[in-house]
């Protein structure tokens, strides 16, 4: 029997060819699988559905989230896996995104994309579509998916998604999971690991298409001035997520610690998430984050900026305000380490 699968083009270079002027233009489906004969001889029943206009990357947005989400759900009966064609500059918070929104997943949700064009005879898109399309058909011989999750495949490795980051714009390997192992490697055959979870969800499938973006991003630097930090702090945003130094450090004058503290107490939800690509926050390891805790600022633990930027419009838009402390430090989908 073979299986089905449905690819969803949302833009992105992958899905490019250059035209008689050599312009890059979005390809239909039918040249697509001219540019990739291979498709034709993979033991899947392949069907395809294209955004009527290809979105930028850099465009994406979660009204975009909410429709590739309502798509797979009208999908999801009639296809054993799903691979999403996205543009790699903000895939990762689209994988993040995935994975809060679509609970309880029992099917392989694969992104995938390139950092050259299909049509390009260097691209390394090819072999990102195949092997990522052999993943969402791989089944077990009793019925399940092997990969029952949101991932990235890139490069020869697939990523847990809401564990990846886009690390490198000049390389194939454009992705990394600084804080968590690649859920497999392809090779001359693709060997999975024994970290893949939900194998067997007791509760079905959950589809959320409400998203509330009101999340704002402080980055500490040295220098930063107060009225940068109270222009973020006293902004309309529910939840700011700070990006602080090392282990969760930040600056501690006085103007900036009674400035975080006016936040919290006027019922703003803060994060803490370092700027380091390996590593976790640790809350008063440092006396520069000791008062961090006693504010009721959040550790992000070991999560990504994407995460914590997703998960924080995930719980907001979905669950009591009065919740959202006691949810986002909880393992939803193996965001964050326990």
């Amino acid at each position: 029997m073979k299986r089905k699968v449905l690819l969803i083009y949302t833009g992105g270079t992958i899905g490019m060819m250059q035209d008689a002027a050599g312009v890059l233009c979005p390809v239909n489906f039918k040249k697509l699988q001219l540019a990739v004969p291979e498709l034709n001889r993979l033991p899947v029943q392949l069907s395809h559905v294209s955004f009527a206009t290809p979105i930028d990357s850099s465009n994406m947005n979660p009204d975009v989230w909410v429709k590739l989400v309502k798509l797979i759900q009208i999908n999801y009966a009639s296809y054993d896996g799903f691979v999403v064609l996205h543009g790699s500059d903000t895939m990762a918070y689209t994988a993040s995104a995935l994975s809060f929104m679509i609970a309880n997943c029992t099917k392989p949700i694969i992104l995938t994309g390139s950092q050259l064009p299909i049509g390009v005879i260097r691209t390394d898109g090819k072999e990102n579509l195949i092997t990522a399309i052999e993943i969402a058909a791989n089944y077990t011989a009793h019925n399940t998916a092997v990969v029952p999750e949101v991932c990235i495949y890139f490069e020869y490795t697939l990523l847990r998604g809401n564990r990846s980051i886009k690390y490198n714009a000049a390389h194939f390997d454009a992705f990394q999971s600084p804080n968590f192992p690649a859920l497999a490697t392809a090779g001359v055959n693709i060997e999975y690991n024994n970290l893949i979870i939900n194998k067997t969800p007791k509760k079905a499938t959950q589809f959320y298409t409400q998203l509330d973006s009101g999340v704002g991003v402080l980055h500490f630097f040295p220098g930063i001035s107060k009225q940068i930090v109270l222009a973020i702090l006293q902004s309309e945003c529910t939840v700011v997520i700070m990006r602080t130094f090392g282990s969760g450090n930040a600056p501690n004058q006085k103007w900036l610690i009674d400035a975080l503290q006016d936040a919290c107490s006027s019922n703003k939800i803060l994060i803490n998430v370092t700027q380091c690509i390996e590593g976790a926050v640790e809350q008063g390891k440092y006396e520069t984050s000791s008062a961090f805790a006693r504010m009721g600022i959040i550790s992000a633990a070991d999560m990504t900026l994407e995460t914590a930027i997703t998960k924080s419009m995930f719980l907001l838009a979905n669950y009591p305000f009065a919740k959202f402390k006691t949810l986002f430090v909880s393992n939803h989908c193996g965001e964050v380490s326990t």
